[in-house]
């Protein structure tokens, strides 16, 4: 089906760096020449005006008009520029999309491959890594990942209002047929940890051995106790656990790493062009330092850090058919700011014919608001009862579409264990609900869909890697750069303590162990959509309306918004509601 004609509107705005709410797109596409009206409005408009309203549309067209007439070679190059006659706008779709934030390939803006690496003047990496993990640029820079409210280059945002998808008249979706998703990495059912001591070295010794083996190839390491026997002024490298960090009288900064023979320091010393890398460090984390043994031993002055990383060359997995999976998290039914009739819109939108392609439907925790999760939440309740919650959460999710795939992960709200990794819902939260089939996995668990890997991660972990970092560009505005750390420590919650619970089990669940092709998050309540080393980020937003708390910490939610992703070519569309 041929684009609308708003939608090639927005997509020439934005191709000039220009948003414009839904009345000036609609004033827009109303032109005889739509595209030349495009122009001659960006021609015309003041530098300081980078969303155009509709009377900035009729301003400017007007004095467009008696000043800069289109003939000659301009009026061959503006009907060159006129869609095609089979291009008409669809009566019932003009409207849809209101704003766009960003160029779509398809529109011809070419999709830039992000290869970030969110250090500041990262390290320096070897040129031989193995395991198919690349070593760490010395180069890298802060955030080439793009953030929630300025969605990068190879991301279109099509911001709809309920009332746009909800008419009567919409076309109605036919049958679905989805192959079901593969779950793996799942801890339900397999939950052995009992709290014990000998359980918690298990684990984080399972966690060392797996994530080793991803830096061992890449430097010459030696066993700490081994480097007590190295003579002074040698080369040497640990891989390590962090165990310590510290700043020194003199400002360097003194890192403690242990392996499983025992401790060794590393000194990073100020004055290297690196140093601020050790704003990305966390306790518990395993990292890999190169330098130089003092010459009476017992230190080595660091000359390199490197992370187990994502592959410098990873290539994703795409669907062989066109096919969508819409993400969403944090839907918090049981509150009263719960936005309801926003997730009425989207779900009767996922039975328009523009949501046809729409097979999958991926929840990232907290489906209810939950009860005593922070303090007086009771005074912000509208459902008082847990279960109660999950019955009316069960109601909302039998609007939507009954031939739709839904896979759903539990997260810090719902009623399950905190620690993590959480175990799928009880056998009585599956009973209630029961109604829509879906699929309910642990947090976090990588789910495949027509070949596509999604990891699912509530996100909980990335109040700790904001709180820590020392970086502006790692907030909770940009939460997809806070999961572009995670995943360049290969585990979705690297330190134990403070804000995270980690459950002792017999293996690591937490360890990202294959890359993912799609990570996604929620619990934060912003919208991030982004990419690291050509894995797709999003962090999905909420379909809560502010709470007092969430006032009283200064957050200021993403409500209603729902990114959905082209499995065969991994773009991004958000809808919002």
């Amino acid at each position: 089906m041929p684009d609308s004609t708003p939608v090639r509107v927005v997509r020439e705005l934005t191709a000039r760096d220009y948003n414009a709410e839904r009345d000036a797109v609609t004033l827009l596409a109303d032109e005889p020449d739509p595209i030349a009206a495009v122009e001659r409005v960006v021609d015309a408009a003041p530098d300081d005006v980078l969303t155009l309203s509709a009377d900035d549309v009729r301003d400017l067209l007007a004095d467009a008009s008696t000043e800069t007439p289109s003939s000659g070679a301009d009026a061959d190059a503006a009907a060159s520029a006129a869609p095609p006659a089979d291009a008409a706008p669809n009566a019932d779709r003009s409207s849809d999309t209101a704003t766009a934030t960003s160029a779509d390939p398809a529109a011809g803006a070419e999709a830039e491959s992000v290869d970030a690496d969110p250090s500041p003047d990262g390290p320096t990496g070897d040129a031989t890594p193995s395991d198919g993990d690349a070593a760490p640029s010395p180069d890298t820079s802060p955030t080439d990942v793009s953030n929630g409210a300025d969605i990068g280059d190879d991301i279109t945002t099509a911001v709809t209002s309920p009332t746009e998808t909800t008419g009567g008249d919409a076309a109605r979706v036919g049958e679905r047929d989805p192959p079901a998703p593969d779950i793996g990495n799942d801890v339900t059912g397999h939950s052995t940890g009992t709290g014990e001591y000998g359980d918690f070295v298990t684990v984080f010794r399972d966690r060392y051995e797996r994530l080793s083996k991803k830096l061992r190839g890449r430097v010459n390491h030696r066993p700490t106790d081994a480097l007590d026997a190295m003579p002074g002024g040698s080369d040497a490298a640990i891989v390590g656990m962090v165990n310590d960090i510290r700043s020194t009288a003199s400002g360097h900064w003194l890192v403690e790493l242990e392996d499983t023979n025992g401790t060794f320091p590393a000194l990073i010393m100020k004055d290297r062009d690196w140093a601020d890398v050790v704003d990305e460090l966390l306790l518990d984390e395993v990292v890999a330092i190169e330098g130089t043994l003092a010459d009476d031993g017992g230190i080595l002055f660091a000359d390199s850090v490197h992370f187990p990383d994502v592959p410098r060359t990873y290539n994703p997995s795409t669907a062989d058919r066109h096919v969508q999976a819409a993400l969403v998290s944090d839907v918090h039914v049981g509150s009263q700011e719960f936005a309801g009739d926003r997730w009425d819109a989207f779900a009767d939108w996922l039975h328009t014919e523009e949501a046809e392609a729409v097979e999958y439907l991926l929840v990232g925790g907290d489906m209810v608001e939950g009860v005593g999760v922070y303090p007086d939440q009771d005074e912000e309740l509208d459902i008082v009862d847990v279960y109660e919650q999950y019955e009316a959460f069960s109601e909302r999710l039998k609007d939507v579409p009954g031939d739709m795939e839904i896979v759903m992960i539990p997260g810090n709200h719902d009623a399950v264990r905190l620690a993590e990794p959480q175990p799928g819902f009880d056998e009585e939260l599956r009973d209630i609900m029961s109604a829509h089939d879906a699929r309910i996995t642990g947090n976090p668990s990588t789910v495949t869909v027509e070949g596509v890997d999604v990891l699912m991660y509530h996100g909980v972990s990335l109040d700790e890697v904001i709180a820590e970092h020392g970086s502006d560009d790692v907030s909770y505005d940009a939460p997809h750069n806070a999961m572009a750390e995670l995943l360049k420590k290969r585990h979705v919650a690297p330190q134990y303590g403070g804000r995270m619970r980690v459950a002792p089990e017999e293996k690591d669940y937490l360890v990202i162990d294959d890359v993912p092709d799609v990570f996604h998050t929620g619990h934060v309540h912003k919208l991030g959509v982004g990419e690291y080393r050509n894995v797709k980020l999003v962090n999905s937003g909420s379909w809560q309306e502010q709470t007092a708390f969430q006032k009283s910490v200064n957050i200021d939610p993403d409500v209603g918004t729902a990114p959905v992703i082209d499995l065969d070519t991994l773009d991004i569309t958000v809808r919002k509601f």
